[in-house]
């Protein structure tokens, strides 16, 4: 009865929004055919349970594309339900309103349907409604960026699958709490998680799209650790699973996926040839939203390798499906990367008219990320277009709110880190109590054997008491030991990323003092044109001193080297030739940064870096197998 409901469930928030945004206008036409058709089997059905049964299936075609539609034949399952006082049909009932809210993003009215059908499910001790009511419960506290709620609550999950001895849902639970905290930044968790999970498979006879989840899960994380190499390997075997289940939606998903890590590791035709295949199976099966994203990063990908009029061709195509159904964030992106590819092209009219739209779109729904973006091609176009002020204008700000990004980013972390340690603080206490619980199961032993011992003897009793009061005082002085060295181990991690936000917010200050600066250069060639050439060449002079600043990266080595246990040191003593500009390029490296992020960061384009990469690989005398990233990691 669930089936096509427990499947979206198990994929993350960002992917349903996205599909959401995607597949409304596309489904409806056939699915309209699909809904008439079960309506005629629901007016031909007698038994309530049917009824419902049918209902539900009604409701699970129209949830994602006409939500109005999808409430109204849940409010009717819900009358004939109470009518004739079926409780499986209310819970059915509410759970589908829990879930209709949560797809309508109203936070609060989906987790109020969703505690009442947990209280209802509890009271009929049905296990499969408690089961899937707290799976989404724990997806909703992760949407609110309450990890601590969401981890327990699925932890709930996998107990009650594993005491009901489904270790198919027991595997999955485990798998999304490794999602829970790999969206935390704690990758090392989200890896025991994952493997837990993929053991727990392994001795399954699995013929559902469970597995091939896990690895594409495994496949981002390796992805986002830098191990590329891994990462493909994860998602080859949840291509050939998704192949063989006939999933094609999650295949075109991770073909896509695949031509991201390709195109990171700055092998563009492999990774066009994954797009192409995303694309490929997007149109046979008419999966529009993929094939959307797939022609967006097709046009991206030979933007990035400068080859401007196949990049209008995809884009094209990618903003004329998009402009109908696409989620604002890949409609600002395709304009904004549509607009420098015309303004590259010396069509500065159409490129303009393109970048003035995602800038606008961006602006007035505070996309900040798209927005950044926007202006930073736009300011490129301007470049182009001789126009100098305009770019530095759209470049500064551009900065400003990348700046403001960082910032940001900062501070969830150390949220995020808070979280990390109240959820460990909390495992530790549960782990506390159980040794108390112990202790006291011990103690009820001791007074037992005492009883015994005082009919046979007053010494041997006070001896082998004390014996044990001697261990139980050890034990407890132990725990207690145990609990305060690691309370210190979390205060020293927290103290850590507060100095690490000291330091970002040094790099702030230093940052707005650069910008006041600016600003007053352009007032100067406000007020005097005349000195125009000479002012202008002092601004780029400025602009490339602040992207390349000794002092932001003597700030940066120091923070580094505490992170990294004196990384540069290591590379010093293994290496004595190697220079400050290489090590800079290795610190990068290992903190995962692509080289398109490297190459903005010390303003130089990505083929320098690709070609600093190779020298650097060669003076480490690293073979053609060994991984330059991985290698770093290592030391």
């Amino acid at each position: 009865m669930y089936t096509k409901k427990r499947r979206i469930q198990s994929i993350r928030k960002d992917i349903i929004l996205w599909f959401l945004s995607i597949c409304i206008g596309y489904a409806q036409g056939e699915n309209q055919k699909d809904v008439d058709s079960l309506l005629n089997i629901y007016k031909a059905s007698e038994s309530i349970e049917s009824k419902v049964k049918v209902l539900d299936d009604i409701i699970d075609l129209l949830i994602y594309n006409d939500s109005d539609k999808a409430r109204v034949y849940i409010q009717e399952m819900r009358k004939i339900s109470d009518n004739q006082n079926y409780a499986h049909g209310i819970l059915q009932g509410d759970f589908n309103l829990g879930y209709h809210y949560f797809n309508l993003q109203q936070m609060d009215s989906a987790k109020f349907y969703f505690d009442k059908t947990l209280v209802k499910s509890k009271i009929d001790n049905d296990n499969s409604f408690v089961r899937s009511t707290l799976k989404n419960l724990s997806i909703l506290y992760a949407h609110e960026g309450n990890y601590a709620k969401a981890i327990q609550l699925m932890d709930s999950v996998a107990k009650i699958s594993l005491a009901d001895h489904d270790y198919l849902r027991y595997g999955s639970a485990l798998s999304d709490n490794g999602v829970h905290y790999y969206e935390m930044g704690n990758y090392p968790k989200a890896m025991a998680f994952y493997k837990k999970a993929l053991e727990t498979y392994d001795t399954l006879e699995i013929t559902t799209y469970h597995k091939a989840d896990l690895y594409r899960n495994l496949g981002k994380l390796q992805n986002v650790q830098g191990n590329r190499k891994s990462a493909l390997s994860y998602f080859d075997k949840a291509v050939e699973v998704y192949r063989e289940l006939g999933d094609n939606m999650f295949l075109a998903n991770t073909l896509s996926d695949m031509g991201n890590v390709h195109s990171f590791r700055g092998q563009h035709s492999t990774a066009i040839e994954k797009y192409k295949e995303c694309l490929e199976v997007a149109i046979v099966n008419n999966f529009p939203s993929a094939e959307i994203i797939a022609y967006g990063n097709l046009g991206s990908e030979y933007l990035t390798m400068k080859q401007d009029e196949k990049a209008i061709e995809f884009l094209e195509k990618a903003l004329e499906m998009g402009r109908q159904t696409s989620a604002d964030n890949n409609l600002i992106s395709d304009m904004s990367n549509l607009g420098l590819a015309y303004a590259n092209s010396k069509d500065f009219d159409k490129g303009f008219e393109l970048l003035n739209q995602a800038v606008n779109k961006a602006d007035s729904i505070g996309v900040t990320n798209e927005l950044q973006s926007a202006l930073f091609n736009r300011a490129l176009a301007h470049e182009k277009n001789g126009m100098p002020l305009k770019a530095i204008v759209d470049y500064k700000r551009s900065r400003m709110i990348n700046d403001s990004l960082f910032s940001i980013t900062k501070t969830k972390q150390i949220n995020e880190l808070q979280t990390m340690y109240e959820t460990e603080k909390k495992e530790a206490e549960i782990a506390l109590q159980q040794e108390e619980i112990n202790t006291l199961n011990e103690k009820v032993k001791v007074d037992q054997l005492t009883k015994g011992l005082f009919a046979g003897g007053m010494f041997t009793f006070v001896a082998i008491s004390g014996l044990l009061f001697f261990g139980f005082r050890q034990r407890i002085k132990k725990n207690r030991i145990a609990r305060e060295k690691q309370e210190e181990i979390y205060k020293q991690e927290i103290e850590h990323k507060r100095k690490e936000l000291a330091s970002q917010t040094l790099h702030l200050v230093q940052k707005n003092t650069f910008i006041q600066e600016l600003m007053r250069n352009l007032e100067k060639i406000k007020k005097s044109p005349e000195t125009f050439k000479m002012e202008f060449r002092r601004i780029v002079m400025l602009l490339k001193k602040e992207n390349a600043s000794d002092k932001d990266w003597e700030v940066f080595k120091t923070y580094f080297a505490d992170v990294h246990n004196d990384f540069d040191q290591k590379l010093k003593t293994l290496y004595e030739e190697i220079s400050e500009k290489e090590i800079r390029l290795a610190a990068f490296l290992r903190m995962n940064l692509t080289t398109k992020e490297i190459a903005a960061t010390l303003n130089v384009l990505p083929d320098s870096i690709l070609k600093s990469k190779y020298r650097l690989k060669k003076k480490l005398g690293l073979d053609k197998e060994t991984d330059l990233t991985s290698f770093l990691n290592a030391l």
